[in-house]
Order: structure tokens, then sequence, then C-alpha cells
């Protein structure tokens, strides 16, 4: 068996993030695939070319049906994607077929052709906001009382970081902003809709064109809370959005057009907005050491546009 090739830049990113346990991690991996081929009787194929956190590539089953190996880094996400994508049990979502807990492995659909949604938000941003609203309207599913996933509540944790990290203050951050979001934070968290399973990080990205369905999502992060919530990632992506004219009209359109597709206050779609993008430009100085631009550039203008509660 021909092992597949570890990207110099995958390696170079896990590393980082990681420190001795993702060079160890590193080290095992070639044996991981080995021995979940040998388990799922698989040729591998070559990994995607967009790794990040996890390991990811195409395999084949003897049966000719293609499917996706993905091995999960140590970012301790596993359990919670596995339960993640058995909960949506396909409905809006590539299907799990089968795991191995003691490698951290998912065995999952492979979505085809699988383009992503982002070409089509290039050329057609409204087109895209209203398939993605169509997926989210699959995805959503009531989650039972003894759930294994995190909450928007622990998630918020990371926000009390900032203050803290920067010795009271928001360092670079506007203090206007961080008061912004944590007031939108505490006046949502107590009016909170029925709470449903949220994918957690759906963008353009983890959104592809299949064939069991038009449009079919990957990679949830699995996320309790209630469905406004869900939007945010979505408004802060795709990456370098900061970078598109007109970036108000687009996420104001966005708004509009999630408002009237998911039935919900436009004012909170918008208020959520604006917390999740400040919060996602934050984990960026946690997990990478550097703000992330594009989100709270959406951050920024999020706050600018009327509309907010």
């Amino acid at each position: 068996m021909l092992t597949p090739q570890i990207p110099t830049h995958f390696v170079a990113f896990i590393e980082h993030m990681h420190a001795e346990a993702g060079r160890a991690w590193l080290m095992r991996l070639p044996q991981i695939l080995t021995h979940c081929a040998a388990r799922w009787n698989l040729t591998l194929g070559q990994p995607f070319p967009n790794l990040t956190y996890h390991f990811v590539l195409s395999a084949t089953r003897p049966d000719g049906q293609p499917v996706v190996l993905k091995i999960c880094a140590p970012t301790k996400e596993y359990a919670e994607e596995a339960a993640a994508i058995g909960h949506f049990g396909g409905h809006g979502m590539a299907q799990l077929l089968d795991t191995d807990a003691d490698e951290e492995a998912l065995l999952l659909e492979r979505l085809m052709p699988g383009t992503t949604l982002r070409p089509l938000a290039d050329i057609a941003d409204d087109a895209a906001t209203r398939i993605a609203a169509g997926v989210m309207r699959q995805l959503w599913r009531p989650v039972i009382s003894d759930f294994p996933f995190p909450t928007i509540q622990q998630w918020r944790e990371g926000l009390t970081h900032l203050r803290d990290y920067y010795g009271g203050g928001t360092g670079p951050f506007s203090p206007t902003l961080v008061d912004a979001a944590e007031s939108i934070y505490a006046d949502f968290t107590a009016s909170l809709a029925p709470l449903v399973l949220l994918h957690g990080d759906l963008h353009h990205d983890n959104i592809l064109a299949a064939e069991r369905a038009p449009w079919l999502a990957i990679d949830p992060k699995g996320l309790v809370g209630e469905p406004a919530y869900e939007v945010g990632a979505f408004l802060y992506n795709p990456q370098d959005i900061r970078q598109r004219a007109e970036l108000p009209r687009i996420l104001a359109r966005r708004l509009d057009i999630l408002a009237e597709e998911l039935a919900i206050d436009r004012a909170r779609l918008h208020g959520w907005g604006l917390y999740t993008a400040l919060l996602s430009a934050w984990w960026d100085v946690e997990d990478l050491g550097h703000i992330g631009e594009d989100s709270l550039r959406c951050a920024e203008v999020l706050a600018s546009l009327p509309g907010l509660p």
C-alpha cells in the first residue's frame, strides 16, 4: 500500500498548534493510515488540498464506492464531531459510515462532485445565502437532555479570556465593539429560543454540492444553542471577505435573506453575527497568535449597520 504524502504545510500547522503532542501524532499518522486501510479494506488516495486542523483524504472501498477518511489531530474534537454527524443522521449532512475511537478516525460518505459553495458566492452571493439557509433548516434537530455537546454558553468562555489576556483591557480590539458583543450575549442568552444541535461552523467551505441532495454540510463542531446563532460563521466567511467591495451591502443583504428564509428575527441574527465574528477574531489570537482580520472586519461592519437590537 502506498502511504499518502503528508504535506509540509500541514506538518508545520500541526506542530504550531499542538507542539510536542502534534509531533507525536504526526509520527503515528502513517501507522494510523495503515491501520484504517486494513480495518475498512480501503484503497487510500491523496489528502485534500485544503488541509488545516485534521488529516482528510479520499479513499475507495472494494466495491468502488468513494469515501472520505478523516484522521482527527489531538484537538479533543473527535468524540463531539462523531456524535454530531451521527445525530444529524444524514439530514443536511454527509453520513457517518463508521468510526475507530482508538485512532480517532471517521469513515464518511464522500459528497460528489464536492464543489464548495464558495465559487457560487463569488458570483451570486444571494443564491449562495439561500442555499446555506436551506442546509441549516435540514440540520437543526432537538437535542436530548444529556447531550455530549458544548453549549454556546461554554463557547463564550473564550471571550472571557480576552480581557484577562490584555490585563483587564481589550488590547487591539475596540472597547466599544467588545462591550457591544458582551451586551448582546447577555441579552440574548436571557431569552433563548428552543435549543437545537447546531453545526457550529457552517460556512461556504463546509457546504458541498452532492448527489443525494443538491447541497450537504461537512465538518460539524456540534454545538447546542438557538438556531439564530448558526448564521455567524456564514456571515464572516469566506476567507478574505474583508477584501470584497461593498461589504456592508453584502452583509446587510445576507441578513435580509437569512431572516426571510429562516423566519428568524433579523435583529437577532444581526446581533449573533456581530458577537460570533468578534469571538472568531479572538480565537485566532488564542490559536494562531494573531487577530482574525476577516472576522474582525465583519464585526466592525455589522456594528456599523442599522438594525442591531
